[in-house]
């Protein structure tokens, strides 16, 4: 029987290029993103490798939205766990220049829904005996690059809370994946930002793509795919695509 798996951010980039992965690979899948429209396209998409299917709007971080989550992949069938792969940036002011709300918004996205996915998920993983919950990190939690502060102190903040799942909860599989370099609407976005981090993101991410180091959306879900069968060597630590 195929397990079902939540994956949020699911409409783009990684995340979509993950949807596909998976239904490759068998799984069935509630798809979850912002924006209504690019997330219908890519649940047709999935449906069409012939995996069963389900989505809900809106952003992960709100409990409605993580909870129905939850309760459309237990209809489903086999609710396995979920990726945590949606994600906000706002790239180029610095810190203390970047309005509340768009600092929230970035806390949202990466760092709450994070938590809001587990508290909903978790109580059904754990009486089931086992599950699988993957938070995908990024190197800016280990960084201080002027123009991207906000996303970094919420990745650092996501990738404490799945190694402090992995200790409370350890029957449940979860660990953080570091997707490497990867083109995306993210990489576009700091490559053009604007404001007092600016000169700095700008150069940075300019040189990743001049310097070829850029890898595509397909390969990076790829990458953690093949990693799926052996995540428990992975438990409460951190995976990258070079893993694979």
């Amino acid at each position: 029987m195929r397990k079902t798996l939540v994956l949020t951010g699911a409409s783009r980039g990684i995340g979509k290029a993950l949807a596909l992965e998976l239904a490759k690979a068998g799984y069935n899948l509630v798809l979850n993103a912002r924006r209504e429209a690019p997330l219908l396209a890519a649940l047709e998409e999935v449906r069409a490798l012939g995996a069963r299917a389900e989505m809900v709007p809106g952003s992960a971080g709100k409990a409605e939205v993580a909870e129905a989550l939850v309760a459309k992949a237990l209809e489903l069938g086999n609710f396995a766990g979920f990726i945590h792969n949606a994600g906000v940036l706002h790239p180029g002011p610095l810190l203390f220049e970047l309005a509340e709300s768009l600092f929230m918004e970035v806390l949202e996205a990466n760092l709450i829904a994070g938590y809001q996915l587990a508290r909903f998920a978790y109580p059904h993983l754990l009486q089931r005996g086992e599950g699988l919950a993957v938070y995908l990190g990024s190197g800016a939690a280990e960084t201080n690059l002027p123009g991207i502060g906000a996303y970094a102190v919420a990745k650092a903040a996501e990738e404490h809370l799945a190694k402090q799942l992995a200790a409370e909860a350890p029957e449940v599989t979860c660990f953080v994946y570091r997707p490497g370099v990867v083109e995306t609407d993210m990489q576009k976005a700091a490559r053009e930002a604007q404001g007092g981090g600016a000169p700095v993101l700008q150069r940075v991410f300019r040189g990743y793509r001049e310097e070829g180091r850029l890898l595509t959306p397909e390969e990076a879900a790829r990458a953690l795919v093949r990693l799926l069968p052996r995540a428990r060597a992975f438990h409460g630590k951190i995976a990258t695509w070079r893993d694979a």
